[in-house]
């Protein structure tokens, strides 16, 4: 990869199902398609919005 700007490309894993129901298909995934998040829940708690009292009773 001589050209920098070849860096800049990505691609789509390939899907399964046509419509509604197309998702990736997991055998053409791999560790560099995705992402870890560990500290995901942590920030979740830190920014989730505060249940209105209205919706606690529903």
């Amino acid at each position: 990869m001589s050209d920098p700007l070849d860096k800049a490309t990505s691609k789509a894993p390939a899907t399964l199902g046509e419509g509604c129901l197309s998702r990736y298909d997991p055998d053409d995934l791999s560790p560099e398609d995705g992402t870890e998040f560990p500290g995901a829940a942590e920030l979740w708690e830190q920014v989730k919005p505060e249940p209105d009292e209205d919706s606690e009773s529903a």
